[in-house]
């Protein structure tokens, strides 16, 4: 396959099944098709593919299985694509480690619109080996180093500063930036985060979502900027944010939760602010909300 973005699409229906692979085809993908549930998990573990585009209603086996199969072994976007419109059916596909989700039938330039969005978020690399200490000195800098959308965020080094973050700046070696906080560390360069020395396997929109709060601090980010900041909009465009868009931040939110063994009563990092969003619990001793 060479360097060339690889996707693969799960789908049992051939129409839908080969527009899907033009879609991407287009989009500059070298796509394979699987027409079941257990082809599919077995395709994705032969080819490693970047982004995968899933259906629920396999022959074999439901998609939800299939991305539960599929994250034991590959961070991989996955896309499920679902005729069940039911909020519940959308929750649990998300739990099962699904990183968006589109009803059927849904528009061509969406779906390639929104995994572009998701490709420019960077893949998993190479962990920091251990004992490594991050470049740079540690100071408060006042500008990101994402790349990704940041509406209505202050500043790194504002906000992540008064909320008890040591971010580090980044150095010229590998322009890193590098957070700590109770005990968290989360290196953006090398996408790895551990706590209490122990690394955390994070999905990319679980890496992304936490990365945010850290970056604010003790100012909240509500939902809505969350899911601009995973569409990679820089600022409020006015694009539609749907409540099943920002119930789709909840769920992502809690699976991150129970990742971290963070608990929502005596918050140690992720903050929910009712009603509006999330921010860092404050530094130190974690506070009861």
């Amino acid at each position: 396959m060479g360097d060339a973005r690889v996707g693969l699409v799960i789908e049992d229906d051939q129409d839908i099944r080969e527009l899907v692979r033009t879609v991407l085809t287009q989009a500059g993908f070298e796509v394979t098709v699987a027409a079941s549930g257990y082809e599919g998990v077995a395709a994705a573990r032969r080819l490693n593919p970047d982004v995968i585009t899933l259906d629920l209603g396999l022959p074999d086996i439901d998609g939800f299985e299939v991305a539960r199969q599929i994250r034991e072994f590959s961070d991989a976007y996955i896309v499920m694509l679902t005729a069940r419109a039911e909020e519940l059916d959308t929750l649990i596909g998300l739990e099962s480690g699904a990183d968006d989700y589109l009803t059927k039938p849904f528009r061509p330039r969406e779906l390639r619109a929104r995994v572009a969005a998701m490709m420019r978020r960077p893949r998993a690399a190479t962990p920091v080996p251990a004992g490594a200490a991050p470049a740079g000195e540690a100071a408060a800098v006042g500008h990101s180093t994402s790349g990704a959308a940041n509406a209505g965020a202050p500043t790194a080094g504002t906000a992540a500063a008064t909320a008890g973050v040591t971010v580090t700046a980044p150095s010229a070696e590998n322009g890193d930036r590098y957070y700590s906080h109770n005990g968290l560390e989360l290196s953006y360069a090398s996408r790895t985060v551990t706590v209490d020395g122990e690394e955390m396997h994070l999905t990319r929109t679980e890496f992304e979502l936490l990365h945010a709060i850290l970056e604010a601090g003790r100012t909240v980010r509500t939902k809505a900027d969350l899911v601009r900041r995973l569409r990679e909009e820089d600022y409020d465009v006015g694009s539609y944010i749907s409540e099943a868009d920002e119930r789709s931040v909840e769920v992502h939110m809690g699976n991150l939760r129970k990742k971290l063994g963070d608990s929502v009563q005596r918050p140690r990092w992720l903050q929910t602010v009712r009603g509006v969003g999330y921010r860092l619990a404050p530094g130190g001793p974690p506070v009861e909300h």
